[in-house]
């Protein structure tokens, strides 16, 4: 099977989406399919992607989206279809004010779109999604991530998605080695936190504010924080918990895998806007014990805590108090962990990669003719769209 796969999000910036892409692609190609993937980049991030230049950072839910609506990015985007001539075209974030919006209006091929997505309001798209119903008419399969995923979908777009999960390598983290000077021992426990520190709903802030309480019960515990951003604004609120707390910075692939198969918990405090949780199944699938807020997406993954612990989300108090409890019954946190490891089997790749092999195969099968290209309609929609965003993601 020839496969085209359209990411709107600059594969230059670390993302969960990027990750998710290349991720899928790889398993594709290993299991013998054609795969070309079309993203923003200022330079060449793989053989099998095409780089599309002139990218540009969009606030949009709580984050700084790089996307490309470049004048040259239609271009490119229209050369890379013709050329491919894709059996199926799988378009993630189809409402994105980016590429993904140029290659729903071009393509010819049946379209299979992933939402990623999980909000609770946004104006912007309320107004954006009937501008732009003719092209969410092009697509013959949907995907969701998630629950909540779906739920954005449904509420803002309209139609119905299937839910397949994010996938994840499970082995490579599952047979990782910890790095010597970030492993736990039996006297210094080891709770480890990736994510952006310059994005308050990741949750940062809620774990600094817990490690006093939680140093105060086990004076040893070691918090080693992963993640690209300024570490200066939570470095100055540690006060007398600096010792026991290094910030990392950005870490490769391979360090992840071996940061958290050498910790004893892995926190993740977001606060909202997660569609899914895939840290928490490399984690899982590293054998850490997983403490997680309770939004939607996170009790998912853990099963309504039946694979790790969940608390109030933006409540500090209560996350040191679950460290606390975690720590203070090392077996009962063993036994979390191992159900961990074996809920993050259920989001192998292996299993992921089929599932949406059967969407693929869905669409071919039943596919029609497509509606006609309607390029120079969608670029004035995307240009107002993206205003759109500016104004009113800022107010929300």
């Amino acid at each position: 099977m020839k496969i085209g796969i359209v990411c709107p999000y600059s594969f230059d910036v670390p993302g969960g989406v990027q990750f998710h892409v290349r991720d899928l692609a790889e398993e594709l190609i290993r299991r013998g399919h054609d795969v070309e993937v079309l993203a923003p980049a200022e330079k060449s991030v793989s053989e099998f992607v095409t780089a599309v230049p002139g990218s540009y950072s969009v606030p949009y839910n709580g984050s700084v989206a790089k996307l490309s609506l470049h004048p040259s990015a239609l271009r490119a985007t229209r050369k890379w279809l013709e050329n491919g001539q894709f059996d199926v075209v799988h378009i993630h974030e189809p409402l994105a004010p980016s590429i993904s919006l140029y290659a729903l209006a071009i393509a010819t091929s049946p379209v299979v779109a992933t939402f990623h997505t999980s909000m609770d309001s946004s104006r912007a798209l309320r107004i954006a999604a009937p501008m732009l119903a003719p092209f969410l008419e092009k697509i013959r399969g949907r995907i969701a991530v998630s629950n909540e995923a779906r739920r954005t979908l449904i509420e803002h777009q309209g139609g119905d998605a299937v839910i397949i999960p994010n996938g994840v390598y499970t082995e490579r983290y599952g047979s990782a080695q910890p790095i010597k000077n970030w492993a736990q021992t039996s006297e210094r426990p080891v709770i480890s936190f990736l994510g952006r520190l310059d994005e308050p709903r990741k949750g940062l802030g809620i774990l600094v504010g817990a490690m006093r309480h939680i140093l105060r019960e086990h004076p040893r515990t070691r918090f080693l924080i992963a993640g690209r951003g300024d570490a200066k604004e939570y470095a100055d609120q540690l006060g007398d918990c600096g010792d026991a707390v290094e910030f990392l910075g950005g870490i490769s692939d391979e360090e992840k895998e071996s940061l958290f198969c050498g910790s004893t918990i892995y926190v993740a405090p977001q606060t909202g806007g997660e569609s899914f949780g895939i840290v928490l199944v490399e984690a899982m699938a590293a054998g850490a014990c997983v403490v997680a807020s309770d939004i939607e997406a996170f009790r998912l993954v853990l099963d309504n805590a039946q694979a790790g612990y969940l608390f109030p989300a933006g409540d500090s108090e209560a996350l040191a108090e679950t460290i606390i409890d975690a720590l203070n019954n090392p077996d009962q946190t063993a036994s979390l962990a191992r159900s961990g490891r074996q809920r993050a089997a259920l989001f192998d790749w292996a299993v992921v990669s089929e599932q949406i092999l059967r969407v693929y195969q869905t669409v071919i099968d039943t596919s029609c003719e497509p509606i006609l290209d309607d390029t120079e309609t969608l670029i004035d929609t995307a240009r107002r769209l993206v205003e759109r965003i500016r104004q009113e993601d800022s107010r929300e």
